[in-house]
């Protein structure tokens, strides 16, 4: 073999010869076709299949309305909680030693590990009408189980792990010497987050909120065990897409299903514009942009 083919490889970082690479190419390309693309398009087209009146009917119809309302307001709930969670427990792991802190680093990583069913009976154990509070819950007249609290509170449990897990391995490449050297400069506690943490870790923390809505969004296993798919009241896009199907109505659930495919299209651009933007900003400052951990299977589920 020729020597400008051995530098010809080397530029191109593999030592395969073309014809290996362009079949793993070939596979990845099959496999992205056949396990992504068609079924997106199959979900549109069956969502459009009789026509745009019976689409935006599906869409417009009370119960998917309500639907779609009751997913925006567990996102707008569930994600900022996320968000003041994620960046404390960052905090905390990445610039203090403490005791407990790998304990404290193993529970931030529990909802990867447990079943989001699983997830959703912990919450009607505790909170449900037989469950530890009931009693208390009933006599107070407070409702967490089959109702709005319930939800959010399940949805919370399966999405916090992403903004922290995002921050985390950031802020320990960051280390803390601008933040000592803040203070040294006589800058208070908030004044260092606000004006030396918080550009550091923009990046990552905008890539962390998406993945984490994207999760919020999509949430079936936990929310179903706790809403009581109530219609018009306790289901969210993901539970009212199953109860149309089932009931046969294959259009307006591919209809409602298309939203949430849509919704889910939208968050993977943003995220990609968001990481050329993160790499174009670490470019020009001569920076190579840190790695990034390997997402949970279920970050966009």
């Amino acid at each position: 073999m020729s020597t400008s083919t051995h530098l010809g490889r080397a530029r191109a970082g593999t030592t395969e010869s073309p014809w290996v690479r362009r079949t793993l190419i070939g596979i990845a390309l099959v496999f992205l076709l056949l396990f992504l693309v068609l079924p997106l398009a199959a979900v549109f087209t069956e969502a459009l299949r009789k026509g745009f009146g019976p689409y935006f009917d599906g869409l417009l119809e009370p119960d998917a309305w309500s639907a779609i309302k009751l997913t925006l307001l567990t996102a707008a709930i569930a994600v900022p909680m996320n968000l003041v969670f994620g960046v404390a427990a960052a905090w905390a792991v990445a610039k203090y030693e403490f005791r407990g802190k790998a304990f404290l680093t193993t529970l931030i990583d529990l909802p990867f590990s447990v079943s989001p069913v699983v997830a959703g009976l912990m919450y009607v154990l505790v909170f449900g009408s037989h469950g530890w509070f009931g009693d208390w819950l009933s006599a107070h007249d407070v409702k967490i189980i089959f109702a709005v609290p319930g939800i959010v509170l399940a949805t919370v449990f399966v999405t916090f792990p992403f903004i922290a897990r995002e921050l985390i391995p950031l802020m320990q490449a960051q280390g803390n010497d601008e933040e000592q050297a803040a203070t040294v400069l006589g800058a208070s506690g908030w004044q260092t987050f606000w004006y030396v943490t918080l550009p550091n870790i923009k990046w990552g923390l905008i890539y962390g909120v998406i993945l984490c809505n994207a999760r919020a969004m999509g949430e079936f296993g936990a929310v179903s065990v706790v809403s009581g798919h109530i219609r018009g009241q306790t289901n969210t896009i993901p539970l009212h897409v199953e109860i149309l199907y089932n009931e046969y109505q294959s259009v307006a659930a591919f209809a409602v299903a298309s939203l949430l495919a849509l919704l889910a299209l939208v968050t993977l651009v943003i995220k990609s514009v968001v990481e050329w933007r993160s790499e174009q900003e670490h470019k020009a400052i001569g920076e190579l942009p840190p790695e990034r951990p390997q997402a949970s299977s279920g970050a966009l589920a």
